[in-house]
């Protein structure tokens, strides 16, 4: 398989240095991504296209691919191609009709032709060619430009043709390491998940800071989900995930601070603890998921106020946006399923609190505050590298396991529903029943409590911590299916 990388517009129009590196950057990236799934891919080109070459047949692994490609940041879109020498004209429409004569009986199409470098002819003379013998030879019902059932498409670059078989858009945006590092707060809800997402897809490496008010399984599933943007959409560069533990500067601004502050001092101290983690990292930028006046503590006076205990740059990208496009744009790159059933923890809840706080009354109910304990907190941040925080939850977690499903016992499969639907489980006079890893804390409650499960996923590793959770919530039957 052949494909042609097109580069995000705007990388275009950066000078020839900057250009160059953007594009060098994006062919280590694609190259990095798809290397467990050919390690002899090869991509070539440095300034405008990237032409990419794979020997591997496979379909599902060319489907991989081709997935992978669709989500990479700096790629507009890519071309599956045919290459062959440029010949003449007869030739050219000998090659278009090789791959489009069956299709074209009886149907109105229209040829597009692109074409770079130095010719004695222009795109339209190909086209109007190419058409013209075409609709002759292959019985075509007629040519329309504007509305054609069928497109014919090439490319001819120098003394090279390609014949476009499909195309598969991207995300665009700038490739990830082209630009800075930023330190993502992350709560696992529509909002920092489709934060995290827009800084990646401009270009921004993202690392995750998660900051724990005291629930296991509300942690579980903020690594799910900062696991699944940067397995989906940031996979070409290694990035932390950040545990903070939180509980402490809870209890001591439940126990200190004035009811209506307590929403803009929680936020305040995950700054500063987020800015001491970001200083450590050599990390010049912070990302939160807050939009104006979504909820109280995000006025643009509380904005202020949190702010002023940083000197890091604050990126707020979803500032200006409307609760439901963010929910839209959740659903679309795939996080709204995990925001749905994210754990709900024990949060700071303030009555009649203040939308118009005031620095120094802010400052004053923090002085009874004990900065010791924001500092422990800090000091017992775990950071983890993303590709293997899954990994590492699960070592230490002791759940039984079986080899094989018995009569009466209900397998349920929690994989992501995409891997369900290309890879069914089935097995004979088993019943299996589909609920995804991410709604499995929430939903499992709705099961016969009468009836014993058996989780299954594909390494084993997330079946045995949600088993372990639940077993740990009180329902005993709970096992991990582990075929042999």
């Amino acid at each position: 398989m052949k494909l042609i990388v097109k580069v995000f517009p705007e990388i275009t129009i950066k000078s020839r240095p900057v250009r160059t590196r953007f594009i060098r950057q994006l062919a280590k990236n694609i190259r990095a991504v798809l290397r467990d799934l050919d390690p002899a891919v090869v991509v070539d080109g440095v300034w405008d296209n990237l032409e990419l070459e794979t020997a591997v047949t496979e379909p599902k692994v060319l489907k991989d691919m081709t997935e992978r490609l669709s989500c990479m940041p700096g790629i507009a879109h890519f071309l599956q191609v045919d290459e062959y020498p440029l010949g003449d004209f007869d030739d050219i429409v000998a090659k278009c009709k090789q791959h489009f004569g069956e299709v074209l009986a009886g149907k109105i199409f229209a040829v597009r032709c692109k074409r770079a470098g130095k010719h004695e002819f222009s795109s339209m003379d190909v086209e109007k060619y190419v058409g013209s013998q075409l609709r002759r030879q292959c019985g075509a019902a007629g040519i329309d430009l504007k509305a054609p059932q069928i497109e014919v498409r090439m490319e001819i670059r120098d003394q090279r043709l390609f014949v476009i078989h499909s195309q598969h858009n991207g995300i665009g945006g700038y490739p990830l390491g082209a630009l800075e590092q930023t330190l993502v707060l992350m709560s696992g809800g529509f909002d920092s998940t489709v934060a995290a997402y827009q800084i990646m897809r401009r270009g921004l490496m993202g690392h995750f800071c998660f900051f724990n008010l005291g629930g296991r399984a509300h942690e579980l599933g903020v690594m799910e989900v900062a696991h699944y943007i940067w397995k989906k959409y940031g996979s070409s560069q290694r990035v932390l995930f950040v545990s903070v533990p939180f509980e402490e500067v809870l209890g001591e601004i439940l126990g200190k601070v004035d009811d209506s502050h307590m929403g803009v001092i929680l936020k305040r101290m995950m700054l500063r603890a987020a800015s001491s983690i970001a200083e450590r990292l050599h990390i010049d930028a912070l990302v939160t998921g807050e939009a104006i006046s979504q909820v109280s503590s995000q006025t643009l006076p509380n904005l202020s106020v949190i702010d002023c205990v940083t000197d890091k740059l604050v990126l707020r990208p979803l500032i200006a946006s409307h609760k439901q496009d963010i929910i839209d744009l959740a659903n679309q790159i795939g996080t709204a399923d995990f925001a749905k059933h994210m754990p709900e923890y024990c949060g700071v809840i303030s009555v009649n609190p203040k939308t118009n706080a005031k620095r120094h009354r802010v400052e004053h109910e923090e002085k009874e505050f004990d900065m010791a304990v924001l500092e422990r907190a800090i000091e017992r941040a775990k950071l983890v590298p993303i590709d293997r925080v899954i990994d590492e939850l699960g070592q230490d977690v002791q759940v039984e396991e079986v080899s094989e499903a018995l009569a009466g016992q209900i397998v349920i499969d929690i994989r992501h529903p995409d891997v369900q639907e290309d890879e069914p489980l089935e097995l004979a006079g088993i019943e299996v029943k589909a609920l995804p890893f991410y709604a499995v804390n929430a939903r499992f409650k709705e099961l016969d409590p009468n009836r014993q499960y058996l989780l299954y996923c594909d390494k084993g590793v997330m079946s045995r911590l949600h088993a372990h959770h639940l077993l740990s919530e009180g329902h005993a039957n709970v096992r991990v299916y582990r075929p042999s």
